[in-house]
């Protein structure tokens, strides 16, 4: 059967003294990771849950998180990943709303962990799986390894609900995106082609290990039985570091992530060596930092995943080779994977003519089976077996997808749909811009009008009028950002990296009823 404890069988079997992890100087080889996730699982099954109930995460990224991802449905129960970015009040809505019974928690969660077991209904133990003093309310994870005795794996797979992964509430109260077992080896299974892992390769975790998006390589080294290195948070200079010393051959970076380490000091004389291929996604590449990645490191393979959560998480990929090959296709988001099958509609439903835009809507086994609790919602967003993604973009002669937009991050102005992302592009291809975000501001004769909230690089200048100028060489006038901004702070990113423009919206719509005009 297909399962996440089924994974950890087969990789102790196939690898049982190969390096499973490595993370601040502990070390487990695949045979001693699987007596950990079922001696944890045992533990976890004397607290009294029943099969399917749930039980949270929220801790920085860890060995023991990689661990917990697994012993909690080698128990019978499902996962809740909780955004490490979310205040108490978001935190204790998911907890609240998936019904969760234990929360494991880490030393920089400890204070809100013993909030929410206070003041969360239903939330019956909290588990510490930090390097610290465990604190009395909570039970210790190491000391539960200790004395659990090793129990078989749950007979719970295939479409059985695996766990429930939160957006990441970036408008409104965020959706528990209700993910099976099969959907979550089916996207691993199908982006393997062209992340080309093997036996050998060392998958760096320094994503979020509560995103998606990072399952998309930890399930992919762990199919392989390859090595986990872990990192506890992103740090470019660790980054660079761990590279070289771990000799690790595949990482998933944001983009945010690969501008930051490029603009490391030590970016072009670090040892990559070893590197075979970074895995980028979750938010747009600028065509700049790509060219700049490619540039600094060529010897390392370029691979880019497109998808989000409801679909565990990718859909297409653009492969290392398609990097190679260059030209147009290098702003696009690839090819479906083998698993996906993925279609451009317009607003009734229909299927749109090649080259022309719409929603893209996906099909296949790593689709979501729901949102919790929001049956609305499911419906609206997963029809006959389509998830309607809310992305717009269209399908070229070779059956490369191009995203062209958030259909909701669309600037209508004047009766003209403006991307974002194609104005930022224009933007941030000017050699004194670091980073931009484009949005929608109120215009009393046209609706909304295009502006630009633009990060220069240190040192560097230019006016508002010169690069209007500049972006009119690039894209159509009706296009063209009305107005800037320039800010010194960095965008608010959300927990997987993405610009958070509801927040950068704000201060221009504050006040009005609508959030549109």
């Amino acid at each position: 059967m297909i399962s996440l404890p089924a994974m950890i069988e087969r990789a102790a079997r196939l690898n049982p003294t190969g390096t499973a992890t490595s993370c601040a100087g502990r070390q487990y080889d695949w045979s001693e990771l699987k007596s950990r996730v079922c001696r944890l699982a045992s533990a976890l099954q004397g607290y009294g849950l029943a099969e399917g109930d749930r039980v949270a995460i929220l801790s920085l990224n860890s060995d023991r998180y990689y661990e917990s991802v697994f012993a909690i449905p080698w128990a019978g129960y499902c996962i809740v990943p909780l955004n490490t970015r979310w205040a108490l009040p978001e935190n204790q809505y998911a907890l609240s709303d998936s019904g969760s019974r234990v929360l494991l928690f880490d030393d920089a969660f400890a204070e809100q962990a013993g909030q929410l077991l206070e003041e969360v209904e239903g939330l019956d133990t909290a588990i510490y799986m930090g390097d610290g003093e465990c604190p009395e309310w909570a039970a210790s994870y190491e000391a539960s390894i200790d004395a659990g005795d090793p129990v078989p794996a749950s007979e719970r797979g295939g479409n059985d609900m695996a766990g429930i992964f939160y957006t990441g509430g970036t408008t409104g109260f965020p959706k528990g995106v209700m993910q099976s077992h099969r959907a979550i080896w089916a996207s691993a299974v199908g982006s393997l082609p062209a992340f080309s892992m093997d036996r050998n390769s060392a998958y760096l975790h320094v994503a979020p290990m509560f995103h998606m998006a990072d399952f998309a390589g930890s399930m992919g080294a762990t199919l392989n039985a390859g090595k986990n290195v872990v990192l506890e948070s992103f740090e470019p200079g660790q980054v660079l570091k761990t590279i070289a010393e771990e000799r690790i051959t595949h990482v998933l970076l944001v983009p945010a992530m690969i501008k930051m380490t490029l603009h490391h000091p030590d970016a072009a004389a670090a040892d990559m060596s070893s590197m075979v291929c970074i895995l980028y996604g979750a938010s747009p590449m600028p065509a700049a930092t790509l060219e700049q990645c490619m540039a600094t490191w060529p010897t390392v393979g370029l691979a880019q995943a497109y998808g989000q959560t409801e679909l565990a998480p990718i859909a297409t990929m653009l492969s290392m080779a398609d990097h190679k090959a260059g030209g147009e296709r290098l702003k696009s988001a690839g090819r479906p994977t083998v698993v996906s099958d993925l279609r451009i509609v317009d607003e009734t439903g229909a299927d749109c003519p090649q080259g022309e835009s719409g929603e893209i809507a996906v099909r296949g086994p790593h689709t979501m089976l729901g949102y919790w609790n929001k049956p609305e919602e499911t419906a609206r967003a997963l029809q006959d077996g389509w998830v309607f993604t809310g992305d717009a973009g269209y399908l070229n002669e070779q059956g490369y997808l191009f995203i062209v937009d958030r259909v909701k991050d669309m600037v209508v102005s004047g009766g003209e749909n403006v991307f974002t992302t194609e104005v930022e592009n224009a933007v941030i291809s000017h050699e004194a811009v670091q980073d931009v975000a484009v949005i929608g501001i109120p215009h009393e004769e046209w609706g909304e009008a295009v502006h630009a909230i633009v990060i220069l690089h240190p040192g560097r200048e230019v006016t508002e009028e010169e690069l209007i100028s500049y972006c009119r060489e690039r894209i159509a006038g009706y296009k063209l950002p009305k107005s800037v901004t320039f800010r010194d702070e960095p965008l608010p990113l959300s927990g997987a990296g993405k610009v958070l423009k509801t927040e950068l919206r704000k201060p221009y719509w504050e006040g009005r009823e609508r959030q549109v005009n």
